[in-house]
């Protein structure tokens, strides 16, 4: 097993960014308030909700304190025990201040008026100062949690002596102190307390000014003995805008005469108006070379501080700025506003610009002294006005240096090498990083600066500044401040711009300067933002030809200092060669011809990548070789092949005889050969060719001959060339009527020239353009509409549109009449206004053509700016009076007129609106609205429109019914009034629906869960409102990278499922595992998801087990399961079969294999594979992973063939030979029945009442008892209590024991020496080596019995329960080494059977401690319940007080074997002094008076735990028959006496009938009553002196001899006879708390996620334990587990119900809960029970159930050990939580002082022991024993 090792109580995340660089991160269970850091040790502090937490500088934690919730009310002066109305009240923090100079932490919380405290700064759970009785001076910030708090510290001189104080900035609450700057102590001075304020006469607060200046600080800083504030507040009239203040005053001004504000406004008219967050620092030397270029503030100096401020605006948006303020610039304009007022009645250049603020007073309060007064007075003074603050017109400004678009909420700033970087949180959970010069630039931050949720102003570098803290609501993030280790290149690393980052070229990384070892040299470090790389600038000679091999000299720009020890090594491809360094430039070597690539097709040139290594693999520098092929140049241009070739980029000739491209050679020349360098000049070209055909444009279907010219055809032959001409006329002719034109109006064709003798091509560039008349010219007007060029013409013979020469006919003057084929719209209103669309032909050539338009007989307006020649006419219609359709007829030309068809007509009609749905919507718009009336398909879409008030409703269908989509409403009344909807057909048509529409408040969305999916998407998310049924459609809709760095992606999905307050989605998959956003989209609202995290889709490693059973669990392993999936969800298959995900852990699943066989090899192959492997697929929402292939083996059955015989054959034996038996027996039974009837005969009279009886009382119990048990509340002991009684309780003192009461005997003047020496005990205690060695001196001893060994282990678990990871440990040792005693020497099966050890009983008490919570949470409720039943059933019946026997009972020996008679009354009690309430309870006549009293009590007092109700002896019942009323008591005078026995009064003795009424009163304790008391007690022994006692029953030995002898031998044999018939009443009880027992047992008995952790744990260490001894089977396994956890802890719990709860347990309900014990304890045994007639009655009495109990044992065990192990580091995380709940209430030092008794009383042995130990020996054990003895026993030692 791993090392035990201490857990934290919060599990610190650690998740790795992509990078070596861990990003750790910490999360809180409540939202974060304050961070604070210490600057000496790097440690960060939290200020949470309820909690301050205590982390080191990587994040983990170290401690954490409670601070709330506390009980609290509003207005309530703590200390809140005077206080009413008390709730428990969250406790947030306010401020967090590190107070390095005294190692403490100051924290002001909401509670308590906003008390402070101050914790230890290296343990924060350890409260130095704390003080709720110090008044209102003391109440340092604000119970509203809206109300802004930040605090410096500082120090102030009072009397000539340095003080530590803080100061404080707050809002005002309205509950605060009104002071707005505070100055507060922490220290006790003089009459101040620790964090009053000291500082009395402040001028700077709220009261009477609240409505005036609400204020919200922001920032807090020391510098130069001046202690500034940044805030907002507004200023004091009307406007409530905000405007951003910094204030300063003198550190040591013990008045605030010095207060001035300075009010800064960042860009154009103060835009950002409102201060977010702030940061102090120098700018580094770049930037402040920048601020002083800018001219805006003098000259700043690098080591000058800057105030970097992040403000937003008010003006409707979002958007916000980051400005700097040279802290240098505020202090000069602080100082001229405070000379101003002091010397110039607060004017500069004549101009006020001074005003006194928080004072009522109208008056200027500036003055006019001399300019000597300013400096004499730097800090102010009493007779100088006080406080000032700039007014509008003298603010500070500054011009934004980055704007947002959303609200930046933190900044950060740092310098790295001169340049100046600002880290910007902002409100969508992310930090970007900006550059910060003379142009500053945002760029990526890298990985890690995404998160979820909103960056508060927590933003700071630790102590080094290369990390970046970084917080959010409930999480704090460490991220590194750079990435530049991520970027493996030159060009990403430059690419990033981050002045952080540069490429360290001689060791080929991208780095910080500071990490590159030759970064100082020249161009040994690019940086990233110069954007440059060391790169291959030029090549001589720049490029060569393929068939070539030189020498190539490489010009390298920003190439750094090579040393001679540099080695450089080009590569050329797969071709490598040493370089050397030639006049600054690197000399290689060019590869060999057959080592250069072959030329690619279609290029005439090969690219070889050229690289440049340094010291054999550092590659600074990169680019390519060309190696050119000149016979490939004539690639790129095959119809002219010459020209291709010469006008090459190389040096290529053209060989016109031989037609090759070759190199460019001085050797060849002549009248073939073109040189390359002939054409330079571009426009000279000596290539034979043809070019300029005529004519160019050609019609189709219309033969003609083309001409072009031949140019240098002086190499060719005339023959030759007029061979050429005739190729060149006829072949061109031919191809063109191989072309088709239906879909073109033109088309370009190209054609070639080849020689007719060699078939090659000469240069030839021929394109003519081939052209279609008819195509797009339908009509006659389209057609001469046509450009003159085509010679397009009209043919009437043809109909259609042809080239002039293909007519035969002339072309008409005049076209065809108009014909018209549609209109549209085919409806319109009455009152026209509407624009109708007429189509067809001939409908004129211009717009001036169209003369007259009419529509059913209505003038229509032509709208000449929408005509389309000949094919369309829009015109808007005029009004018609009445209801009528008509054709349409239009005027075109010359008169021309043209007619609509019947089937092409135009009607005017009114629409009529009447519905609308849905009749309700959110304010945001987004809804549907479907318009339902008469006649609405009236006009076209265009002419509609539709609005909702005034709320325009975009139209989306239109039809019989119209659809639009609302725009968003802005009226202020929401719900708004039911507001008409308007259709407006057209200028002049409207239709109305009154009151049709409400918009009512947007739906909002309050929660979503999960949280999270992986990328492949498909996750069920339940987003959580209301308002839902509102929304006609949602979506959810993930954007990635919603920075400024990539573009956009939208991913969609619609809901799944929808209702008013909840709605399903699914997640979209995305592309990849990068920062997203996602929203929800409810029609137009969208509503951002946060937080809600993708994650990438988990891995799966192979799998290891490939055949699986019915009974067996299936491991899958892998990495990341758990980020974004839960085993409720996932899904997973065996073939086609379903398998149960039963537990899902980040790198496990754990599934249970199909309960039927599969059928098929997967899900999609539905056939039968036979033998096949199955498919093993896990499915996560969308994605599917096939994990491997898995055989299913089935269980081995017989064929029916072979069953058959198998079973028949020996049966039909079997019949054979009980046939002859039963014939033999037959007749010796015969002979026995005569014997035996007469004996039936005499006892069937009596059993048959009897059983009538007792069945009759049976059913009516199992009828009545769910009805009479009564549960009430679960009276839990506590802890202590519960420990106590557990350990102690058995002990020979009982409750006396001083472990229980507590009390130690030690006098006062010895009480801290004791104190002190059991502390150093109990150190010596947590030494493992004196511990065991302790121990075993001890169990050494022959006097150390096994009463003191349990007394032992119990004090030694109380003084170790604070450290029960230590106690589980040594306990583990202990069992290990009597494991090895028992399985050597003994026999394995009896470990742990007894306690005859102190490891055993340490065990017991280990386990009592981890099942109190499973007691509390599961097991408690139904074991009360079965308690519950037992007592109420046992107490329905007759029990006598005497024998403890009971009517009812499920124990044979407690049963009362006499039929008694009684009667059931129900008294009505009256409790003495408690009002005049009645309250009736059920007894019966035969109860004792005792046994009335304690149900009188149980009944009236049920809700109060038993400890705290009357005794039965401290209260008296009176019965008041009438006037009178007679005390009941148990014996008195009236006693019945039989003999010498007497028996006890019962309620029958007394004639007490039903609904009597007695009344109970508690005794007095006066001496009156004592003497009664004692009278009644000496008559109650006078009574007794001769008599015995009984109730209902005499013993049966005691029987009177007269009755003895009268009866015979034959009554006592039937009495006993009929004695026996009582036991039936065992199963009567049986079956009543059958169903409570069954409940318990499962309680249990269940596996899976209820059983504590501590179970599993200490199971898994016996099974680890069984496999290293090889002669331990599982049947000894099984007993390990039945001794350590049923036999030592259930049955105890289940005997004794009073160590878990407070009530008391008879001696009968004990009887009964040991039978069921019993029954427990035999169905943990493997051992099987032989039951006869002779077995006890207890067995046989859930003989039945027995088996069925087993199974539920094995089944628990078995189900144990395929659970999810649980980790050492699990188990001491909770250990260590029990710990820390619990330790405190437990008599820990009364332990270690009775543990040291037996230390004294063994001194010697334990002495002797650690002298022979040499471990104890190096730890001076025996020495320190020796000290304490001498201590604790107040004698001389040895020492």
């Amino acid at each position: 097993m791993a090392t035990w090792l201490p857990v934290f109580l919060l599990v610190l995340q650690v998740t790795t960014a992509f990078s070596e660089d861990p990003r750790l991160e910490f999360s809180t269970d409540t939202p974060i308030n304050n961070v604070a850091k210490d600057p000496q040790t790097g440690r960060v502090y939290l200020g949470a909700v309820n909690a301050i937490y205590q982390l080191n500088s990587s994040l983990h934690l170290e401690a954490r304190a409670e601070t709330g919730p506390k009980k609290d009310a509003r207005g309530c002066t703590p200390p809140v025990s005077t206080c009413q109305d008390l709730k428990d009240t969250n406790n947030t923090n306010k401020l967090l201040l590190v107070h390095s100079a005294n190692g403490s932490l100051i924290v002001c919380g909401s509670l308590y008026r906003g008390i402070c405290s101050l914790l230890n700064l290296t343990n924060v759970k350890e409260q130095i100062y704390y003080s709720d009785s110090k008044g209102e001076r003391t109440y340092a910030t604000s119970t509203e949690e809206h109300v802004s708090v930040v605090g410096v510290m500082a120090t102030l001189e009072i009397d000539d002596k340095p003080f530590s104080v803080f100061l404080v900035g707050k809002g005002y609450g309205s509950m605060d102190s009104s002071k707005l700057i505070s100055t507060r102590i922490v220290q006790n001075y003089r009459d101040w307390v620790v964090f009053e304020s000291i500082i009395e006469a402040s001028t700077v607060q709220a009261v009477p000014f609240v409505p005036k200046y609400l204020h919200d600080f922001r920032f807090a800083f020391k510098n130069d003995n001046f202690v500034y504030f940044l805030f907002s507040r507004t200023l004091g009239g009307t406007d409530n805008k905000n405007f951003t203040f910094v204030s300063r005053l003198c550190e040591n001004d013990n008045h605030y005469y010095s207060y001035t504000e300075l009010q800064l406004s960042c860009g154009l008219k103060n835009r950002y108006n409102k201060v977010q967050a702030a940061y102090l620092t120098e700018p580094g030397k770049e930037l402040a070379q920048a601020i002083t270029e800018s001219g805006e503030y003098g000259n700043v100096r690098e080591w000058d501080k800057v105030l970097f401020v992040v403000a937003s605006s008010e003006e409707g948006t979002t958007e916000s700025a980051l400005c700097m303020y040279p802290l240098k610039n505020i202090n000069q304009k602080l100082l001229a506003i405070v000379t101003a007022c002091y010397t110039d009645n607060g004017k500069i250049d004549d101009r006020l610009v001074v005003e006194s603020p928080y004072t009522s007073s109208k008056d200027d309060p500036c003055v006019k002294h001399s300019k000597d007064i300013v400096n004499q007075y730097k800090c102010g003074a009493d007779f100088l006005p006080s406080p000032l603050a700039s007014r509008q017109e003298f603010a500070l400004k500054a011009n934004p240096v980055f704007i947002r678009q959303n609200l930046l909420t933190a900044v950060a700033v740092a310098v790295e090498n001169d340049h100046t970087v600002a880290f910007l949180g902002h409100n969508a959970g992310e930090v970007i990083k900006v550059h910060l010069s003379s142009h500053p630039e945002a760029y990526n931050p890298g990985p890690g600066y995404k998160t979820s949720g909103y960056v508060n102003k927590n933003l700071f570098f630790d102590k080094t500044q290369a990390h970046l803290y970084i917080t959010t609501e409930k999480k704090i993030t460490k991220v590194p401040v750079q990435a530049c280790h991520l970027k493996s290149d030159c060009q990403s690393c430059v690419a990033q711009r981050d002045p952080y980052c540069g490429w360290c070229v001689l060791e080929g990384r991208c780095t910080r300067r500071s990490e590159c070892s030759r970064a100082e040299e020249k161009n040994g470090w690019l940086w990233s933002p110069n954007q440059q790389c060391v790169k291959i600038v030029s090549f001589h000679p720049p490029n060569l030809s393929c068939l070539k091999s030189q020498q190539v000299e490489i010009n390298v720009r920003s190439l750094p200092i090579l040393r001679d020890s540099d080695r450089i090594l080009c590569t050329f491809g797969s071709y490598q060669s040493n370089a050397r360094m030639v006049d600054g430039r690197i000399s290689c070597r060019l590869p060999e011809q057959h080592l250069i690539p072959p030329t690619p097709a279609h290029q005439d040139f090969v690219a070889v990548p050229v690289h440049i290594f340094v010291n054999g693999s550092v590659r600074f520098a990169s680019s390519e070789y060309k190696f050119y092929n000149c016979a490939a140049a004539v690639r790129k241009a095959e119809n002219t092949p010459c020209t291709s070739c010469v006008s090459s980029a190389w040096g290529c000739q053209w060989n016109i005889a031989a037609h090759t491209c070759t190199d460019l050679s001085d050797a060849e020349t002549g009248a073939s050969i073109i040189k390359h360098r002939q054409v330079l000049n571009r426009e000279s070209n000596d290539c034979p060719r043809f070019e300029n055909p005529d004519p160019v444009l050609i019609p189709v279907g219309y033969k003609t001959r083309i001409s072009f010219e031949g140019i240098n055809l002086d190499p060719y032959k005339v023959s030759s060339v007029c061979t050429l001409l005739k190729a060149a006329l006829t072949l061109p002719l031919i191809c063109l009527f191989q072309f088709s034109f239906d879909k073109a109006h033109e088309t370009n064709v190209l054609f070639h020239v080849r020689d007719k003798h060699t078939g090659k091509k000469i240069d030839s560039s021929l394109s003519v353009t081939l052209y279609n008349c008819s195509l797009g010219r339908e009509d006659c007007s389209l057609c001469k509409n046509a450009d003159p060029k085509y010679q397009c013409v009209w043919c009437t013979q043809s109909s259609s549109c042809v080239y002039d020469q293909l007519c035969a006919s002339k072309e008409p003057k005049e076209c065809p009449d108009p014909q018209i084929t549609d209109i549209t719209p085919r409806f319109g209103p009455l009152e026209g206004g509407i624009a109708v669309t007429i189509k067809g032909s001939n409908l004129g050539i211009q717009k001036d053509d169209i003369k007259n338009i009419t529509v059913a007989g209505v003038p229509c307006k032509h709208l000449r700016e929408r005509y389309s020649v000949s094919t369309s006419v829009v015109c808007e219609i005029g009004s018609a009076k009445l209801y009528k359709t008509g054709e349409v007829e239009i005027e075109v030309g010359r008169g021309k007129k043209g007619i609509s068809t019947k089937t092409v007509r135009f009607t005017y009609r009114d629409p009529v609106a009447q519905s609308v749905s849905p009749n309700q919507g959110p304010k945001a718009g987004g809804t549907v609205l479907t318009i339902s009336g008469i006649y609405l398909h009236t006009a076209s879409k265009e002419d509609l429109q539709v609005m909702v008030d005034n709320v325009p409703c975009r139209v989306e269908s239109f039809g019989e019914q119209i659809t639009c989509k609302l725009s968003e409403y802005r009226g202020e009344t929401v719900p708004s009034a039911h507001l008409p909807v308007t259709i407006q057909y057209g200028k002049h048509t409207t239709t109305t629906i009154k009151t049709a529409f409400q918009f009512s408040s947007n739906p909002s969305v309050s929660d979503h869960q999960p949280r999270s999916s992986f990328i492949c998407g498909g996750r069920q998310i339940m987003v959580v409102g209301s308002g839902f049924d509102l929304v006609q459609k949602a979506t959810i809709k993930v954007v990635a990278s919603a920075g400024e760095w990539s573009g956009q992606a939208v991913l969609e999905e619609g809901s799944k499922h929808k209702n008013d307050t909840v709605i399903m989605f699914l997640s979209p998959a995305v592309n990849e595992s990068q920062f997203f956003r996602t929203y929800v989209q409810l029609d137009d609202l969208q509503t951002e998801l946060t937080p809600f995290e993708y994650h990438p889709d988990p891995t799966f490693d192979r799998l290891n087990k490939t055949v699986i059973t019915e009974n067996s669990m299936i491991i899958v392993t892998g990495r990341g399961f758990s980020k974004a999936m839960t085993a409720k969800e996932a899904q997973a298959f065996v073939g086609d079969a379903p398998c149960n995900v039963n537990t899902l852990q980040d790198e496990k699943l754990f599934l249970d294999p199909p309960s039927t066989a599969p059928s098929a090899r997967s899900k999609r192959q539905r056939r039968d594979t036979g033998s096949d492997p199955l498919d093993l697929v896990i499915k996560f929402g969308n994605g599917e992973w096939l994990v491997g292939s898995v055989r299913y083996e089935r269980k081995y059955s017989l064929p029916l063939p072979i069953i058959i015989p198998a079973v028949v054959v020996p049966m039909l034996l079997i019949i054979a030979i009980s046939v002859v038996c039963y014939r033999r027996k037959s007749q010796q039974a015969e002979r026995e029945y005569e014997k035996v009837k007469h004996q039936l005969e005499n006892l069937e009279e009596s059993v048959r009442d009897r059983c009538k009886k007792e069945f009759t009382d049976l059913m009516i119990e199992m009828e009545d008892h769910s009805n009479d048990i009564s549960e009430g509340r679960i009276p839990f002991l506590d802890y202590k209590t519960y420990t106590d009684r557990v350990f102690f309780l058995p002990s020979k003192d009982g409750a006396n024991d001083v472990m229980i009461t507590g009390k130690l005997d030690i006098p006062e003047s010895r009480r801290a020496t004791v104190t002190q020496a059991l502390s150093q005990f109990s150190n010596l205690l947590n030494s493992k080596t004196f511990l065991i060695n302790f121990i075993r001196t001890l169990e050494g001893r022959p006097d150390f019995n096994a009463r003191a060994k349990v007394y032992f282990a119990s004090l030694l678990t109380v003084a170790l329960h604070g450290k029960l990871e230590y106690y589980t440990d040594i306990m583990r040792t202990l069992l290990l080494g009597l494991m090895e005693d028992y399985v050597h020497s003994k026999n394995p099966k009896l470990l742990l059977r007894r306690s005859e050890t102190v490891v055993e009983r340490m065990l017991s008490n280990w386990m009592s401690i981890c099942l109190y919570q499973f007691l509390k949470d599961t097991a408690g409720e139904p074991l009360y319940k079965l308690f519950r039943a037992i007592k109420h059933q046992i107490e329905k019946g007759p029990v006598d007080a005497q024998l403890k026997k009971a009517k009812y009972t499920l124990n044979d020996t407690g049963l009362l074997g006499d039929d008694v008679e009684y009667i059931v009354l129900t008294l009505q009690v009256l409790v003495q002094g408690e009002g005049p309430d009645i309250t009736p309870v059920k007894v019966l006549n035969c109860d004792t008076i005792s046994q009335v009293k304690e149900k009188i009590i149980e009944q009236v007092y049920k809700n109060l735990p038993h400890s705290q109700r009357p005794k039965v002896d401290s209260v008296t019942l009176e019965w008041r028959p009438g006037s009178t009323g007679q005390i009941l008591s148990d014996l008195d005078v009236t006693s019945q006496k039989e003999g010498r026995w007497r028996r006890i009064n019962t309620l029958a003795h007394y004639n007490v009938r039903d609904n009597a009424t007695v009344v109970l009163s508690r005794v007095q304790h006066t001496q009156q009553s004592y003497d009664q008391n004692h009278d009644n007690h000496e008559e109650r022994n006078a009574l007794l002196e001769d008599d015995k006692v009984f109730h209902l029953v005499r013993p049966a030995d005691e029987l009177d001899e007269m009755k003895s002898k009268r009866g015979s031998i034959k009554d006592k044999s039937m009495t006993k006879a009929i004695t026996e018939i009582y036991l039936t009443r065992l199963l009567s009880v049986k079956g009543t708390l059958q169903q409570f027992v069954d409940d318990f047992f499962r309680s249990v008995l269940c596996s899976g996620t209820s059983v504590p952790p501590a179970v599993k744990y200490f199971f898994d260490f016996l099974d680890e334990q069984a496999l290293r001894h090889e002669n331990v089977d599982e049947e000894t396994i099984h007993i390990w587990k039945t001794n350590s956890l049923p036999l030592r802890f259930w049955v105890n719990i289940l005997k004794n119900p009073h160590f878990i709860f407070d009530v008391h347990v008879s001696e009968v309900v004990d009887a009964s809960l040991s039978v069921i014990a019993q029954t427990f304890m035999d169905a943990c045994t493997k051992t099987e029970h032989k039951l006869s007639r002779d077995s006890p009655s207890n067995k046989l009495l859930y003989a039945k159930e027995i088996s069925t109990y087993k199974r539920m044992v094995d089944e628990y065990y078995k189900g144990i050990r395929q659970m999810v192990s649980v980790s050492d580091q699990e188990m001491n995380t909770h250990l260590a939580e029990v710990s820390r709940s619990h330790t405190d209430k437990l008599n820990t030092q009364v332990a270690l002082h009775q543990l040291y008794r037996y230390a004294s009383k063994y001194y010697d042995g334990i002495i002797m022991s650690l002298d022979e130990d040499p471990a104890a020996q190096s730890k001076q054990l025996t020495l320190r024993l020796q000290q304490i003895a001498a201590a604790l026993e107040n004698k001389v030692t040895d020492l």
